[in-house]
């Protein structure tokens, strides 16, 4: 059997979704795995509500990279039963984005709150001179930012010599600029902030893309069910 006329039309739109299924697959893989990169840079490993987030991102892309193959080998062998099994997963994925989706927004406070605290927890191993501190150095200098609520953070470290703040914290980096600083010569403005805001700058792009997923995912399911029905005639036919 075959599917005739513009159901040829549906299903070449549907090999055409699938091409943007494994796009979104591998665009959320990329997400998921650069969230795992910087949130390992500033929140401590554990299962956490921020350090797990990334993990489910990236299952589900390759998740979706998988039930994309499913729905490519069931419209071309017009096979039923692979077309009914990558509606179902495709839909289980559309739920499942839905719920993070909803997560994200529920724990957004408690992520921020986790954040804090592990931003100071790193601060205290600041004198260690390990990778703690070439991270926190560059979130610094990065953000323009001084300790987590403000630069009198850092008196509570033990630095030495005592009273300073780390040279990342100066306006103009240089060796020692730390020592005896003035406070104009510095930020004082704590770094936790200044991530937050640059953080919900960046969810208005994020919440665009998650809905242009969920559209095509939404009209690969539709284009789906029209090839299932036609398959399902044919074998009545038959």
């Amino acid at each position: 059997m075959a599917v005739e006329g513009g159901m040829k039309c549906v299903k070449f739109l549907h090999y055409v979704f699938l091409l943007a299924f494994c796009a979104c697959a591998v665009g959320l893989i990329a997400v998921g795995i650069g969230a795992q990169v910087v949130l390992s840079k500033t929140i401590s490993q554990g299962a956490t509500p921020g350090s797990v987030l990334p993990v489910v991102i990236i299952a589900v892309g390759a998740f979706l990279f998988l039930v994309a193959i499913v729905g490519c080998c069931g419209a071309c062998k017009e096979n039923y039963c692979l077309m009914i099994t990558f509606v179902i997963f495709l839909s289980l994925i559309v739920l499942v984005e839905v719920a993070a989706a909803i997560a994200g927004y529920v724990l957004r406070d408690k992520v921020m709150s986790e954040f804090n605290k592990d931003f100071r927890q790193q601060m205290k191993n600041y004198p260690k001179q390990n990778d703690t501190a070439l991270i926190l150095d560059d979130l610094q200098k990065k953000f323009n930012c001084c300790g987590a609520a403000n630069y009198t953070d850092w008196e509570t470290i033990s630095l030495e010599p005592k009273g300073r703040v780390p040279d990342s914290c100066c306006v103009n980096v240089t060796q020692g600029c730390g020592i005896n600083f003035s406070v104009k010569d510095i930020h004082t403005e704590g770094c936790v902030e200044k991530i937050a805001v640059w953080l919900r700058s960046k969810m208005l792009v994020v919440a665009a893309a998650a809905l242009g997923i969920a559209f095509v995912e939404v009209l690969g399911i539709v284009l789906a069910c029209c090839l299932v029905k036609t398959i399902q005639s044919g074998y009545e036919v038959m």
